[in-house]
């Protein structure tokens, strides 16, 4: 993985886990145990649905660049869908307490999205080849 697909993981994942950690706290003290362990499958969620697709749109981008703004938003159009899906599926649980997986959910898909926005705007990244100059072989 090259550095600036790194460098954009962390600037959106560290920002992402710290905003679930504070989730955890929080459905801990309002919801005990149950809604911590909510928070935290929450936070997994998004970071591993997230991530993974952040990876697959950083080779769309290296191999089929022209592909790359449709890809991005055919991919989170699907997390998105896949989210809703997870929510559905867990909706009568008992393993986690559903309202703290929920707002867990949302909060850190919210800052996810904001993060990387901020990562690409802040990266220097060419969005052209420049030619190479020297003798021709």
């Amino acid at each position: 993985m090259p550095s600036n697909d790194v460098r954009t993981l962390l600037h959106t994942a560290v920002p992402t886990a710290a905003v679930g950690a504070l989730a955890t706290v929080i459905s801990g003290v309002v919801a005990g145990g149950k809604g911590a362990l909510g928070a935290v499958a929450g936070t997994l969620v998004v970071i591993l649905f997230m991530g993974v697709g952040l990876v697959v749109l950083q080779r769309t981008a290296r191999s089929l660049p022209q592909l790359f703004q449709a890809m991005g938003l055919m991919l989170y159009v699907a997390q998105l869908l896949l989210l809703f899906i997870f929510l559905a599926l867990f909706k009568d649980t008992t393993l986690f307490d559903f309202k703290a997986f929920a707002f867990t959910l949302l909060a850190t898909t919210v800052v996810w999205v904001a993060a990387q926005a901020r990562a690409y705007m802040k990266a220097k990244i060419m969005y052209v080849d420049p030619e190479k100059t020297g003798p021709k072989s």
